[in-house]
């Protein structure tokens, strides 16, 4: 038996899943790492952190499973999307690599939309955003200008991986489309932008597919953990393009729910759409093909902020075990989630969270079922924006993270999408999609085949209850009219509070 690593590199620590032939998970291990934040605002992390920590995640699984010594084919990377790393002449890095969580760029994202906001849209797709990679190159330029005149090479966190691994630099479509400076329809480095914020091209990756063998791991390194054959190295791609793959959103009929700290939600996309920068728009890892998502922020944050003030002691499931007696609507209590501000579609960092309706007869699970109604209230608004947009309705929907946990949160939300949800026998996130995308390079089957071996649903699906539809519907359109009625108040209130 045969088998294929996905490493993926995430915020907070690295992941290795070791998928078979069979598509079984047969061996997992991850290491954490630290997260620096040295002024208000900043988010950084040495890379080599990420290498000591691949370095033990490796070590760990070849000596509980010695038979990747003989038998490990291939490896592909999930990585954090738009985190800037910049590598000097001897290609170190020669600063702390800027995460996509940073947001000491307000300023620059500014000018880039006052100075170049339609050219941008209309080349990437997106609007400028401080997570995204342009705006830290921007900021690096202004405010570290000897360290800008060093730099000879950009890369993206999983792309330093696979040079460690190859000593080739490289990115694949999906990430590159994170950083703002990619022509998501031509997939080619803009030279309009680049000519614009005056980045040499040379110091760019060389774009490739995601999974385009980019080389074979380094002799040193097989022999370092005791490969005995050689492994490719497969590009892979940015983490939420391989979370949809290892979900098995690979068609337009259907639509990806993930609920961690913050909410996503997105579709497949085979051809370019004008979503005027409501919604993000990226290259996908499937060749030729895209995907949007819109991103609520504090999705999961939101109910684990809730249980942490009102059930610190007791375990989720305990806090939402009565739920299920409350009505659809939490008998007129609303809850909007923005307790770190929104993305979409308000894209507003001044905005608050708040709970609206409280009367004598709401008690803590009234309180507990209007959080998850909230949450899910704002996934539908990037539903609407995607399914207006393509004039066509989602047939079903997956559901991954915290909210495929609780069923009667399942069956929230197919009563408020108005559609069929289903999830995942064994959820590995963005891992198994890099798993997924090395098995495809290793030769093992097409796409098609690929997803059928690899992704399994449970038996039990929701379907809507059309009561239920009914009267979300009427409660979502009151939902609506909250961000506008609380925008002013949030913002003197945060003023205030300063």
């Amino acid at each position: 038996m045969r088998y294929v690593l996905g490493i993926d590199l995430g915020t907070s620590s690295l992941t290795g899943i070791v998928m078979n032939q069979n598509g079984q998970v047969v061996a997992e291990r991850s290491s954490d790492y630290s997260l620096s934040s040295p002024q208000s605002g900043f988010s950084e992390q040495n890379p080599a952190d990420w290498i000591a920590a691949c370095d033990q995640v490796l070590t760990e699984l070849v000596a509980t499973f010695p038979s990747l010594k003989e038998n490990l084919a291939g490896i592909s990377f999930s990585g954090q999307m738009h985190s800037l790393v910049v590598l000097g002449e001897e290609k170190q890095p020669i600063y702390p690599a800027i995460l996509w969580n940073d947001v000491r760029t307000s300023k620059q994202c500014q000018e880039i939309m006052a100075n170049f906001g339609e050219e941008l849209l209309q080349i990437t797709k997106n609007i400028a955003l401080e997570g995204f990679t342009l705006p830290k190159i921007l900021w690096l330029q202004e405010n570290e200008p000897k360290v800008w005149g060093k730099v000879r090479h950009l890369m993206l966190p999983k792309d330093y991986l696979s040079f460690y691994f190859t000593d080739q630099l490289v990115t694949d479509y999906s990430d590159a489309a994170g950083t703002l400076l990619l022509d998501v329809e031509k997939r080619q480095w803009s030279r309009e932008i680049l000519e614009q914020f005056k980045i040499d091209s040379a110091i760019l990756p060389k774009l490739v597919a995601a999974t385009d063998q980019v080389g074979v791991m380094k002799s040193s390194l097989t022999e370092k953990f005791g490969f005995t054959q050689p492994v490719k190295i497969f590009a892979g791609g940015a983490d939420n393009a391989c979370g949809a793959l290892g979900a098995g959103l690979v068609n337009e009929d259907a639509a990806l729910i993930s609920i961690g700290t913050s909410g996503v939600f997105s579709s497949f996309e085979k051809n370019i759409q004008d979503y005027q920068g409501k919604l993000h728009f990226f290259n996908h890892v499937i060749p030729n093909s895209y995907y949007s998502m819109g991103v609520t922020l504090a999705a999961g944050n939101s109910l684990s902020w809730f249980k942490d003030s009102f059930a610190k002691e007791e375990s989720f499931s305990e806090l939402l075990k009565d739920i299920g007696e409350i009505p659809a609507g939490s008998e007129g209590l609303l809850f909007a989630p923005y307790i770190v501000g929104e993305r979409t579609p308000h894209f507003d960092s001044q905005i608050r969270g708040s709970f609206i309706g409280i009367d004598t007869r709401h008690q803590r699970d009234h309180f507990a079922r209007a959080v998850l109604e909230g949450i899910t209230f704002s996934l539908k608004d990037s539903q609407l924006l995607m399914e207006e947009t393509k004039n066509k309705a989602f047939k079903e929907m997956i559901s991954v993270g915290g909210g495929a946990k609780n069923p009667e949160w399942l069956q929230m939300q197919a009563d408020i999408f108005n559609a069929k949800i289903k999830s995942l026998v064994v959820e590995q996130g963005p891992g198994a999609g890099a798993c997924m995308i090395a098995a495809i390079g290793c030769g093992w089957g097409q796409l098609s085949e690929i997803v059928t071996t690899f992704v399994n649903y449970q038996e039990r699906v929701f379907f809507p209850n059309e009561e239920k539809v009914a009267k979300y519907a009427e409660v979502y359109t009151i939902w609506q009219k909250v961000y506008q009625a609380t925008k002013d108040i949030s913002s003197s209130l945060l003023q205030l509070s300063k």
